[in-house]
Parts: structure tokens; sequence; C-alpha cells
């Protein structure tokens, strides 16, 4: 196998690099010619890609930062690593259900601004008499929606019925495997309204694409329960931030938790805020870094795919031989014509696989015989053909 060139961007784990430690890997964030990207926060929107790029690995789940249409016009898979960092945002969750039911921020922010040459006896009582000003409320018994329910909303909901709360869901798309996770205390809605209208508190966990794109908005607010605590760690743009503040200011919402701080957010009363840090934990980083290197591994050495955002779920066993992939446009009459050219050259296929997702097909084929550099010409200038790689 030719040597196969890693580019880095941001600060990738060591543990996920030390995936790429074997003779055929070169990793650098400065590499030419690189066969794959790997990146955190890295924004790819305007940037130019190398003819040799064949992926892009996200170690994280959000992917607004790659130019997926682009990717996939260019036959570039896209990878990112949903779960990996679910449990350090399902803590992170927990900690915004306790700071926006009890009086924690503010009892903090009142004890910091205290003199203090203030004698010991004198801050006590002065504590003990202020103390009530940050009365707040317990979790138990209140009932948390959770909007998406992958990874991290499965954690999320079974987090909290440990912690003695009622929780609803709700989640068109949700997956066989994501549903196999949930417990089987949460109660299934069957839309974004009615969840709002019984819940306590509503956690966010869904992706930042079109279809979501300020799902909490002044029409969906309408009728949530007055005094509603929001927690947005998922992205920003599901929240309708003009819509927030404007309940806020009503008293519909009661609070609005996130690690997306807005400069309109700043200093309200209502909105407690922090940095992006929903996966900032060391053990997160590390898991994402793996996941990432090791998905990236098996597509550039076995053409297997998990994990992609534009590509379809396409992994098979090698049974020996000589492994042949292919990416084309998804319209009929493209594999026919890729198996008459392997039939016209006497190469005989022992496995195949075929998927497709939307306006693209993957097809992975283990042949007998190693197909020369001329097979894989002809298969190139077959129409709708958009890469093709020997393994």
């Amino acid at each position: 196998m030719s040597m196969l060139k890693i580019r880095t961007y941001n600060t990738i784990a060591t543990q996920g690099l030390e995936r790429f430690s074997r003779e055929n890997y070169e990793v650098a964030s400065e590499v030419a010619t690189p066969a794959a990207f790997v990146l955190r926060s890295q924004n790819l929107i305007n940037e130019a890609f190398p003819d040799s790029l064949l992926a892009i690995a996200r170690a994280g789940a959000g992917t607004n930062n790659v130019p997926l249409e682009r990717c996939s016009e260019n036959g570039i898979v896209v990878f990112n690593t949903p779960g990996a960092n679910a449990n350090a945002v399902k803590e992170l969750v927990l900690a915004g259900l306790l700071l926006s039911s009890r009086g924690i921020v503010e009892g903090m922010n009142y004890v910091s601004q205290m003199d203090s040459a203030m004698d010991e006896q004198t801050l006590a009582k002065e504590m003990e008499a202020q103390k009530k000003r940050f009365k707040g409320g317990e979790l138990a018994g209140k009932t948390l929606g959770i909007v998406g329910l992958g990874a991290i909303g499965s954690l999320v909901a079974n987090m909290a019925i440990s912690l003695g709360m009622n929780v609803v869901g709700f989640d068109p798309a949700i997956s066989i495997e994501a549903a196999w996770k949930l417990s089987s205390d949460v109660e299934k809605m069957d839309n974004l309204s009615s969840l709002l209208a019984r819940t306590d508190f509503v956690s966010l966990h869904v992706p930042a694409i079109e279809a979501t794109r300020h799902m909490i908005s002044k029409d969906s607010l309408a009728n949530a329960k007055p005094g509603i605590c929001i927690l947005n760690f998922a992205r920003e743009q599901i929240v309708d931030i003009d819509a927030i503040l404007s309940a806020m200011d009503q008293g519909i919402v009661g609070r609005y938790v996130t690690d997306f701080p807005v400069p309109a957010l700043l200093r309200h009363e209502k909105a407690i805020l922090m940095p992006h840090i929903g996966a900032s934990t060391a053990e997160a980083e590390i898991n994402c870094a793996v996941m990432a290197a090791d998905q990236v591994i098996d597509f550039l050495e076995n053409g297997n795919i998990k994990n992609s955002v534009n590509f379809p779920l396409a992994k098979m066993q090698r049974t020996g031989g000589f492994r042949l992939t292919f990416t084309n446009e998804n319209v009929s009459g493209v594999l026919g014509h890729v198996l008459s050219v392997l039939a016209e050259e006497s190469l005989n296929v022992v496995d195949m696989l075929n998927k497709s997702r939307e306006n693209l097909a993957y097809n992975i084929l283990d042949l007998e015989q190693q197909p020369s550099e001329q097979v894989l010409v002809k298969i190139r200038a077959v129409e709708h053909v958009i890469n093709v790689r020997s393994l």
C-alpha cells in the first residue's frame, strides 16, 4: 500500500493520532496531497480541497463547519463521531439542570462580592439572613422534555429518570439503535408543541440542519408551560434568540441555559451562559479522536464506511483477493456498466456491496485478480462515476 497522508487541524488527542502509527501513514498539519483531513472545529466551508482528498473526519458530532454538498459532489466521505462525547454532554446537561433549578449562580455571585475584610461571625450572619433570596426547587418530580433521542438524548433521558424526574421525548427520526438504549419509562410525544406544554425543562439534542433551524421559535413557545427552562447544548441555530429574549422578558421562559452565548444574551438575568464546553473533557476528546481515526483507517484500507453524514453505511468483510470501490451518482445502470467493464477484462467478482444515500451510490467489490490501471481508467470513464479506488 502506498503512503497515506493525513492532514490534521486543531489539536487532536494523541491517542487518536497514535492509531496512524504505521509505516504507510504520514500525519502532520501541513502535509501535501493528503488522503484525509482529521479536525475538530476548523472551518472548511471556503477552503480549497486537494484532488487527493478522499475523506474528512470530524472529531465530534456536528459537521456544520464542513461543506457537505461540495464533498458529496467530489466523492469525499465525511465522517463524524456520534456518541463519542455523549457522556460529557450528558453531565453538562445535569449541571445545567441544577444551575437553573437552584439559586446557585446568583448565590455564588453574591458571595463573591462580599467584603473579604468582614469577620467570620458577621459573614455567617449575613449568609443566613440572605440565603432565602436564592431558594430554588428540586428536580425530582419535575418533567424533562428531550428533543432528539439519539446517543446524547437517550443518556440524558436515562439520567433524568434516575434523578426521579418524569421524562417525555420527541424525535420523529429516532433510529432502532437509539430506541434500544432508551428507557421504557420515557413517554413519546407526537410533536414539539405538546412536549413544550408538558415540561418544566426541555433539553435540545438535534443536529443543526435546515429542518431544525429555529425550531424553538415564537410559534413553538406560544403554548409552552409558563416558566419553562430551555437547555441548548446542541447548536445555536436551533433556537431563535429574539424569540427566547422576548419569552424571557414575558415570563414564558424562566431560564435559558446554553454553551452558545451571543451578545444579545449577555448579562440577561435569566440566561445562564458558558463557553462551548459540551465536549470539552479529556475523555471526550480522546474518544472522538480515536473513533475518527479508526473510521478513516477502515475506509482508506478497506473501503468501509461507518458514521458518515453524506455517504451510506457500507461495510463488507474482505474475502481475500483484491478490493475495488467506486462512487457514482445515484442513477440506474452505472453498476451494470462497471460490471461489464470487469467482465470484458475477465475479472471475476467474488463479493459485492451496493448502497445508496440520496444522490450518491457507493460500491465495494472484491475481485479474484488485481485490476490494472487501464481497468480503473475505463471505470472512471463510465458516465456518472465520481471516483474509483483499488485497495
